[in-house]
Parts: C-alpha cells; structure tokens; sequence
C-alpha cells in the first residue's frame, strides 16, 4: 500500500523539484562573494542546511539579485527549518518568487500560518502552480478555512476523479468532514472502496478510530487497530487501544480547522516521498507540516530521522529536542535523540538520556532494552545487566517469540562478566523462544568451544547456525575454529579462507586464518595473515598476541600460555 501511495504522489509531484543539486546547478555571474558561494556549495552538498543558509545569505549581500543563490538561501533556511527567514526572503522576491518554486511553496506555509486562505485560492486561481496534488489538496483546505464547506468537497471530490490521486483526495475529505463534526460521513469513506488504501496511512487509521469513538463505535475501532497493528509493538497505540477498550470517549485531534489540514498535506506527501526522491525535498515538506503544526509529532520524528539520514545529526538532536516530554510518542524521540548524540560521539550524553528516559518511562519494554543495548556497547556489562532485568520483568511470564533477543543481549553480557551458567540460562531461553536462530546458536556453541566443553554439543550448534545463515562470515569462522579447536585441521582450512572471503577486514577472523595456515604447516602464508589482522586494529589483548606469534611462531605462544602445541596429524595430511 504505501508503494502505492509513493508512486503516486511521485508522479503528481515530479514538477516540484527542491534538490539541494538543482539550486546549485549554474554557475553565478562575476563579481559576487566567491568564497562565499564555494562554502555555501560544499555545505550545500553535504547537507549542513544551517551552514549553507549563512553562507548564501553572505553570497547574497554582494549579489542580491541572483536568482541561483536567492533560491539556495530559501532551500536551506527551510531545510534548516528557518522559516521565517525564507519566508521573508521569499517576499522579498516580489513578482520574482514566481520563478522560484521553493519561494512559492515558503509563500504558501506563509499563508497558511496566517490563515489567509483567500490568498492560497486567489494564488492557485493566478496560476501560482507547485505541483497538482500540493496545489489541489491545498485549495480545498483553503475553501473549508473560507468557510466554504461545500466548496471544500467539491474540491476533493474533483481531485478524486483521477485515478492516481484518488486515495489522496479521498483521504483529505474523510479529515476534512471529521475536523467540522461530520464523523458519519467520514467513516463512509473511510469504509466505502477508497479505504482499503487509505489505511495504510497511520495518520488515517487514527482518524478513523477517532472518529468512530465519536459515534461511541468503540468495538469496532478497538477491532481496526487489532487488524493494523501489530500487538505491542507501538506505545501510543497501546494507550489508545486501553481506553477506548474501556468505553472510554476519545477526542478527534488529528485535524482541528483548515491549517491543521493544510500541514497534514505537507505530512502526507513527505510520508509518500520518504526514500522515493532526494531526501531535501521530504525534509522541506516534514518541516513545513512541523512548523505548522509545531505538535505534529509524528512530522518532527520523521523530519530528524531524514537529518540522521543526510548524517547531520545535530540538526536532527534540536529536532528531537522539541518533542514535548507530555508526547505518548516523547520516548521514541528521546531513543532517537540519544542515537544522534552517540552520532556526534557524546557517549555519555546519549546514556544519560537514555537513563532519564528509563526513569521517566521505564514501564515501557523498548526503552529499558535501547539503554541495556548502549551500556553493552559501551561494555558497562553489569549496568546492562540491570536494565536488561527490568525489561525482561516488563515481559511478564509469558515472553513472546519476538522477545529472545532481550534474553539474549543478557546472556552476552553475562558471559562477558564470566557468569556461565546465567549467561547459559539466557541463551538457551532465547532458543525456546525462537528455535534456530543462528546468531544465538553461534554464540552459544562457540562459548562451549571457547571453555572446551561439550564440544560434539558445541560443533553441532555452529553446524545449524551455518546451515540457517551460510553466508554469515563470523558464524562459519565459528565452524572452522570449531574444527581447528578439535585438531582437525585440514577440516579448518576450506570455512576458514571462506569466512575471511566474507569478513576480509575482520580482526578475530584473519588472526584465525593464520592460526589454521599455520597448523597445516603453511608458516608464510600465516604470517601474513596475522600482519594484515594487526592493521585491522585488534583489541589490545588480542594485538599483544598477535605480535608474540610473530615473534616466536605460535607453537611457542602456546607453549607459553599452557596450551599443547600444534600437533601433525598426519593421518589427516596436515
């Protein structure tokens, strides 16, 4: 469904084109601020919307009249969601923002803001055109503002006749109706041949179940968000599922008048164009539906998900900053906040919101497991430990099969902390939730490996990891060290040159390599492997090794270390 969505508003928006590339595709006249123009560009290029609105800005003061750089300020500044500055740009253009789609569409925002709406339909009836599926959506919004309700529908209902723009058009009635009252007439689309399609809409599966808790349907809202969402999985729907359970009426707040619409078609569109065409073009529309409707939380997250995207996590920081703490949605943008502050490598910043966060919402699963994920990260193995308890407890006493990875990240962590048979326990629990996964067989069987214990049991957990994921190259490395670890050699050596084919830059694997060249007498060769482990940049245990292989050969680290030496088997040819 929502490749549908995309495709066709991909096509309906073709003619709006807000690359940071095609702002910047002439060169200027001679006699401009050319530094300031090249630094602009590279910011530009990079994506780092706040540095090149400054500098577009500095190229513009010696050129104002330039229509390239007057088009890259307004990009960036909206981008950077400086709004008021490419709106006041954008004014600045007079008649000229009419050869400038990105100060049009600053206009439009402009208008919206201000509830002119008579100026959004006077604009369109000019020939001020964006692109169709902007500009009609926007028109009957404008109408509904004007308090022109029939006028409004009319407008959809035009627009609905294509074909391609059906679902859209469709959609935007069904909020508009809502938003005045009609909820009847909203669920008739929402329930008529249109709505299969439109529910793939979040946002649209939230006005429906709204509007059908206005007409006390509770049942039948609670029956939508069982059949859309999957259980568990999304807090905020949790909570919207446990009141309406309990006969609960809940307000339509999706859409409240004709600026509240307007900013849910920017919403709209960004969601179909997310991944579809250049990331700016998502981003101005996000920001512009954020900038309307500052608590449309739903347009900030996927506004500084776009930033981590275009890897400038500090914009997407001060995005995620402006999610109020009251949001239901107020612990995914802490979650995210913290991975683009792990981005900018404020380690400790990004856990102590992540432990804020645990604080403030620890009854919620997802955020205790995102704080145990960052503490193992950091290797804060026992800190990890803690969280993880508190999220397994949240689980109640019947985990589900999507849970083994909670159990899992525990055992990792116990096992680093030599607390085998805790670290065991989880493992195994991880296998009876979700039997054959091949990560949790691997490292289990490679653990046995490890403590040479149980290795027919060891040996035959790799073998099924490897058989689930083949082309795994940490697994099969674990097969073929499984084979080194039993002197069998030669059965080593075809996994182990595999598994450094899949993992060429792997540290542990080449150092394996060489391990094994070295036991099947082919000395060079291992050495060499254990030079290039080396410029991998091996933990320092594991380096310090390496280089005593170098120096004395691996028999005599062996020797060194208690262990037998390389044994020639040479009823196996090694």
């Amino acid at each position: 469904m929502k490749a549908l969505l995309r495709s066709t508003a991909l096509g309906l928006l073709l003619a709006l084109n807000l690359s940071p590339v095609a702002a910047q595709d002439t060169v200027p006249e001679d006699g401009l601020n050319a530094g300031a123009y090249l630094a602009a560009r590279t910011a530009g290029t990079a994506r780092a919307f706040d540095q090149a609105a400054r500098w577009y800005e500095t190229a513009l003061q010696a050129d104002p009249e330039n229509p390239l750089l007057q088009e890259g300020t307004i990009l960036s500044m909206l981008a950077a969601d400086q709004t008021e500055g490419a709106i006041e740009k954008s004014k600045a253009l007079g008649d000229k923002a009419l050869s400038h789609q990105v100060a049009l569409i600053a206009l439009l925002a402009d208008q919206a803001q201000r509830e002119d709406y008579e100026a959004i339909i006077a604009a369109a009836d000019a020939g001020h055109d964006l692109a169709p599926l902007l500009d009609d959506l926007t028109v009957g919004w404008a109408h509904l503002g004007a308090g022109r309700m029939s006028d409004a529908q009319a407008a959809f209902d035009t627009l609905a006749q294509r074909p391609e723009a059906r679902v859209f058009a469709e959609f935007h009635k069904a909020l508009a109706l809502a938003s005045v009252g009609d909820f009847e007439g909203a669920e008739a689309i929402y329930a008529g041949p249109a709505g299969e399609n439109i529910e793939g809409l979040r946002r649209a599966v939230l006005a429906r179940v709204q509007g059908l808790s206005q007409l006390e349907r509770n049942p039948e809202a609670v029956a939508i968000l069982d059949r859309v969402f999957v259980p568990g999985q999304d807090p905020e729907i949790a909570v919207l599922r446990a009141r309406l359970e309990a006969g609960e009426p809940v307000p339509f707040d999706v859409v409240s008048n004709a600026r509240d619409g307007i900013a849910e078609v920017f919403f709209t569109l960004a969601v179909a164009l997310n991944g579809e065409v250049e990331d700016t073009s998502t981003l101005v529309h996000a920001r512009i539906a954020a900038w309307l409707r500052p608590d449309h939380t739903e347009a900030q997250l996927l506004a500084a998900g776009l930033l981590n995207r275009l890897e400038q996590p500090e914009l997407a920081i001060a995005t995620y900053a402006r999610v109020s703490p009251d949001d239901p949605a107020f612990h995914v943008a802490e979650v995210g906040r913290a991975q683009a502050l792990l981005e900018t490598e404020q380690t400790e910043a990004a856990i102590e919101v992540l432990k804020a966060l645990a604080r403030s919402h620890g009854q919620i699963v997802g955020v205790q497991q995102e704080l145990g994920t960052l503490l193992r990260r950091e290797e804060r193995h026992e800190e990890a430990v803690v969280a993880y308890d508190a999220a397994i407890k949240l689980l109640g006493d019947a985990p589900k099969s999507t849970d083994w990875d909670l159990f899992f990240a525990r055992g990792i962590c116990h096992e680093r902390q030599k607390r085998w048979e805790l670290a065991e326990a989880d493992f195994r629990k991880a296998l009876e939730l979700s039997p054959n996964r091949p990560e949790v067989l691997n490292y289990l069987g490679y653990s046995l490996l490890e403590m040479n214990t149980r290795l027919d049991e060891a040996m035959g957990l790799i073998e099924q990891a490897v058989a689930a994921q083949p082309d795994a190259g940490y697994i099969v490395d674990s097969l073929a060290w499984g084979y080194y670890r039993l002197g069998r050699y030669q059965d080593a050596l075809e996994p182990m040159e595999r598994a450094s084919l899949l993992e060429p830059v792997d540290p542990v694997v080449t150092d394996h390599l060489g391990d094994v060249y070295w036991a099947v007498g082919r000395q060079l060769e291992a050495r060499f492997q254990w030079r290039r482990a080396l410029s991998f940049e091996p933990e320092e245990k594991d380096a310090a090794r390496i280089r005593r292989k170098l120096e004395v050969g691996l028999d005599a680290v062996l020797a060194e270390e208690g262990a037998k030496p390389i044994a020639e088997q040479t009823a196996n040819g090694n």
